[in-house]
């Protein structure tokens, strides 16, 4: 009797296991993991926003941050794949690194490293967020930061990566405020033959390409469009779309270029920008603005020369834009009258026509007696 029941007890656990394993099988090929297999094994192929981020902490203590998906379909399953095909190939310090997946549930789901900080845009739209450490010098190195993970990603992996979805919220920081791109549940994988893809368009309002928006062809320099309206944001602390502005203001680059070819730029940079920075990092960072919002993708620089000019920003002698001749005392008397409102900026070309080194001067107009 006991060999009779210690073996219906092993044949009762024998079917369970089995049926757990069908399952798992089951979920794996869902979830796209037999798809994964042969791409990995493929060659020239390298090793989003439609989850939900929970923090974890594994046995040994350490934290990581785990994507699941919200809903079990095949669109889902597809982004997900997508993101492990992009995140297997790619090794740069400002890139999100990916330490695994697990397929065999009935929601995939992803592991990252956990990055502690929030987003770029809580930073910079939330003041209680980024006061502190958004000095004008930070931003040009979060920008540079992430400026050089997308010229990586387009151009020193095995295959070019497109983004297809660079935004604020995508960029998060750590303990260090060093940035991390992340969500590339959109991203696509450039053929080296080609410069540009053919896809249904996938981006979000305010920071989309708009020439990928009418064409369908996706290119690097979407990217660079997209990166573009994050610079304006740095500069101006304004969010891509807003609808309490008004109509000429509502889309911030639009509004942004249209401020620089009228050379007014210092009316609309952040008091504190306007402060810290050097009137040659303004007007560089007002012209490298326009450029990347340029409707035209080939007149947008690439992202290596974007980063290549943040670096020569950041190396700027750090002397107040208005200039050596004033004292101390001048300057500082003048920098508390604009942030409290008393002078109007008005900036004039030496030219007629828009120079094209960009050259502006500046008047300081009184507003009331001193």
């Amino acid at each position: 009797m006991v060999v009779i029941l210690l073996g219906m007890i092993a044949i009762f656990f024998g079917i369970r296991k089995r049926k757990l394993h069908k399952l798992r099988e089951k979920f794996f090929e869902q979830n796209g993991g037999v798809f994964i297999k042969q791409k990995l094994k493929a060659p020239g192929n390298g090793r989003g926003g439609y989850g939900v981020v929970y923090k974890g902490i594994l046995p040994d203590a350490s934290v990581v941050a785990i994507k699941k998906s919200k809903l079990v379909d095949a669109a889902q399953t597809k982004q997900f794949i997508n993101e492990v095909m992009i995140l297997t190939q790619v090794i740069q310090r400002n890139v999100v690194k990916l330490l695994g997946c697990c397929l065999e549930e009935e929601a995939p789901l992803l592991v990252y490293e956990f990055i502690s900080n929030n987003t770029l845009f809580h930073h910079i739209h939330h003041r209680a967020g980024g006061m502190g450490w958004l000095s004008w010098n930070n931003r040009l190195r979060v920008a540079l930061e992430v400026a050089g993970a997308l010229a990586y990603l387009h151009s020193e992996t095995i295959m070019p990566i497109i983004h297809r979805d660079v935004k604020s919220t995508n960029i998060l920081l750590n303990d260090n405020y060093t940035a991390k791109i992340v969500d590339f549940g959109a991203s696509r994988l450039v053929p080296l033959d080609h410069d540009q893809v053919t896809t249904l368009v996938q981006g979000t309002l305010g920071y989309l390409d708009p020439e990928y928006f009418y064409t369908s062809q996706l290119t690097d320099k979407s990217d660079v469009y997209s990166f573009g309206v994050v610079l304006a944001e740095l500069v101006t602390r304004q969010k891509p779309l807003c609808a309490k502005r008004t109509e000429e203001e509502k889309n911030l680059a639009t509004y942004f270029v249209k401020a620089v070819k009228e050379n007014r730029l210092f009316e609309i940079v952040e008091p504190r920008v306007l402060r810290e920075g050097t009137l040659d990092q303004l007007q560089g960072i007002g012209d490298l603005i326009k450029r990347c919002l340029n409707l035209h993708g080939n007149d947008r620089p690439t992202m290596k020369d974007v980063a290549i000019e943040l670096e020569g920003l950041k190396k700027f002698k750090n002397i107040h834009p208005w200039g050596q001749q004033q004292t101390h005392e001048e300057s500082r008397s003048l920098i508390l009258e604009v942030e409290q409102g008393d002078v109007t900026l008005i900036p004039y070309n030496t030219n007629e026509s828009e120079s094209s080194s960009g050259s502006t001067n500046i008047i300081f107009q009184e507003n009331k007696p001193r």
